[in-house]
C-alpha cells in the first residue's frame, strides 16, 4: 500500500481518520496487448474497466459460445481507443500462441480457470485472474506454482481489497479503535439460489458444449448450464462457498492480516429447495480457525438476511465496537463512551465515468474497485511486485473456501498444512484434493508445472 498516493477523508463531522487511497503508480502512456479468455458478465465488466484506466490494445477475445464473444468483440470495438474490434477465438490455446498478448484475463467459468490460467502464464502474460482461482486444492497450488517459476505478476478478482470504502474501513481496524478482535462473522444471506427443475434441451449451437465442460464433467445440458447459471452445479464450481463466500473470507483476512486457517469445519446442505436441480448447498455454515481469532462463515439462500443492510457482508466484532462492512457501505459502532460512530457509502464514478451509467448488466457499486484493482495490477506489473491480491492470498481464500465444503462433505475438522499441500491425517481428505478430469484433459502437478 506504500505507493497509494490519494488522500482523502470520511464524511464531515465524523471521527474517522484520514485515508489513503489507491492512485497507483504505472505508466499511463503504455499501450498494452490484452486478451481475455471468457467473454461473459464479468469478463466484459473487469475489461472494460481496464479500458478506462490505461490505453490497452484489447486485441482477441476467446468464448466456446460464438454469438457471445462476437457481441463482446463489438462491444470492446465501440470502447477501446483504436477503435479496432478484436480477433475471436473459441480455443484459449490457439489464441496465446497467435496473438502473443502481454496480459491476459481468465474470466471462464471456475472448472477452466487452472488450466486457461497456466497456460497464458507459460505464454509469457501476467494474469488478472476471476476468482475462485480454482475448483480443488492441487489446482490452486499449481497455479501459484506457475505464478513463482515464470515470474508472472497474477492479481486475483477478490476486489474488495481494492474498494475505496472498504480500505477506509481496514484503517479503523489496523488505527485499533475495535480493540483485540476475537470473532469475525461472514455471511451472505441473499435468497437467490434457483429451485428450478429445467429439461434437458439440445446443445444451442452456438455453443461448443465438449469444449465448455473441458476437463469437468459431461452433464446433461439444461437451462441452468449456460449462460452463467452454471454456479448451480459443484462440477462447475465451489457454490456460494466459493462464489460469495470467498470475497468476504478474503475481505476480512486482509482486513486483520490473517494466513492460512489453522482449522476449517463446516456443516450444511440442501435443507430447503430439496426438488430443485441444484446440487449446491442452501443452506451452511464454516469455522476458520486462526490464531486467536474465529471466522465464522453462514450461507442461507433462502428466508430473510439477518441485517437488511448487510445481508453479503463482514461483521468484525472488537472489545471497543464493531465493524460492519459489505459492497454497499461499512458502520463502525463504538461500545458506548469509546469514541463516535462512523457511517460511509460506497463512492460512485458515475460522472467521471459516464459509460458505466448505461453499460448493461454493470454493477455500478462495484465498478471503482474493479478499477482500483487494474490500477493495482498495471502499478504491480511495471514494478514487478506482488498486487495488492497476489495469486498467493487468492489461493488461500480460495483453498479455505474448498476446504469449508470437504469438511461438509466428510463431516469432520479439516487441518490443511500448506506446506505439504496435504490434509493433516486424513487420507480420505486428501483424496478429494484434485477432482478427476475428463480425457484428453490432464490435471496440472504443483511439482511439473
Amino acid at each position: 500500500m506504500d505507493r497509494r498516493q490519494f488522500l482523502t477523508t470520511a464524511s464531515a463531522g465524523l471521527a474517522a481518520p484520514a485515508y489513503s487511497m489507491a492512485l497507483p503508480e504505472y505508466d499511463k502512456g503504455k499501450v498494452r496487448r490484452v486478451a481475455l479468455i471468457g467473454s461473459g458478465w464479468y469478463g466484459k465488466s473487469d475489461l472494460l474497466r481496464l479500458v478506462q484506466v490505461a490505453p490497452v490494445e484489447v486485441v482477441a477475445l476467446c468464448d466456446v459460445d460464438t454469438q457471445m464473444v462476437a457481441r463482446a468483440a463489438d462491444l470492446v470495438a465501440t470502447r477501446q481507443k483504436s477503435g479496432k474490434r478484436p480477433k475471436t477465438y473459441g480455443d484459449y490455446r490457439e489464441m496465446l500462441k497467435q496473438e502473443q498478448p502481454e496480459l491476459c484475463e481468465v474470466a471462464a467459468p471456475d472448472h477452466w480457470h487452472a488450466l486457461a490460467a497456466i497456460e497464458a502464464i507459460k505464454a509469457g502474460c501476467d494474469l488478472y485472474l476471476q476468482k475462485p482461482i480454482s475448483v480443488d486444492v492441487t489446482e490452486s497450488l499449481a497455479i501459484l506454482a506457475a505464478a513463482r517459476k515464470y515470474k508472472r505478476v497474477v492479481q486475483i478478482g477478490t476486489q474488495r481489497r481494492s474498494t475505496p470504502h472498504v480500505a477506509e474501513a481496514r484503517e479503523i481496524v489496523r488505527s485499533g479503535k475495535l480493540g483485540k478482535i476475537s470473532h469475525v462473522e461472514i455471511c451472505c444471506h441473499y435468497a437467490s439460489r434457483t429451485a428450478e427443475n429445467p429439461p434437458d434441451i439440445p446443445v444451442p449451437p452456438n455453443l461448443d458444449y465438449e469444449m465448455w465442460c473441458g476437463p469437468a464433467p459431461k452433464m446433461p445440458y439444461n437451462a441452468l448450464i449456460h449462460p452463467q447459471r452454471w454456479r448451480a452445479y459443484m462440477e462447475y464450481g465451489n457454490g456460494t462457498m466459493g462464489d460469495m463466500g470467498i470475497h468476504m473470507y478474503d475481505m476480512v483476512r486482509w482486513m486483520l492480516d490473517l494466513g492460512w486457517p489453522e482449522s476449517v469445519s463446516s456443516s450444511g446442505g440442501i435443507y430447503v429447495h430439496k426438488a430443485g436441480r441444484s446440487n449446491i448447498s442452501d443452506t451452511q455454515v464454516a469455522t476458520f480457525h486462526h490464531p486467536e481469532v474465529e471466522v465464522v462463515w453462514s450461507h442461507r439462500r433462502w428466508g430473510q438476511p439477518t441485517d437488511p443492510n448487510y445481508p453479503w457482508a463482514g461483521i468484525l466484532y472488537g472489545e471497543k465496537g464493531t465493524l460492519k462492512a459489505s459492497v454497499y457501505s461499512y458502520d463502525f459502532i463504538p461500545v458506548k463512551g469509546m469514541g463516535e460512530p462512523v457511517h460511509k457509502d460506497v463512492t460512485y464514478e458515475l460522472d467521471q465515468y459516464p459509460e458505466d451509467k448505461t453499460e448493461e448488466r454493470l454493477e455500478k457499486h462495484c465498478a471503482p474497485a474493479i478499477r482500483y484493482h487494474m490500477m493495482d495490477l498495471l502499478s504491480a506489473i511495471d514494478h514487478r511486485t506482488k498486487p495488492v491480491a497476489d495469486v498467493e492470498q487468492g489461493a488461500i481464500s480460495t483453498i479455505g473456501c474448498i476446504l469449508a465444503n470437504m469438511s461438509m462433505k466428510l463431516g469432520r475438522t479439516l487441518h490443511f498444512d500448506p506446506v505439504k499441500g496435504e490434509v493433516t491425517g486424513d487420507a480420505e481428505a486428501n483424496k478429494l484434493l484434485a477432482r478427476p478430469y475428463r480425457q484428453p484433459w490432464v490435471h496440472p502437478d504443483p511439482k511439473t508445472v
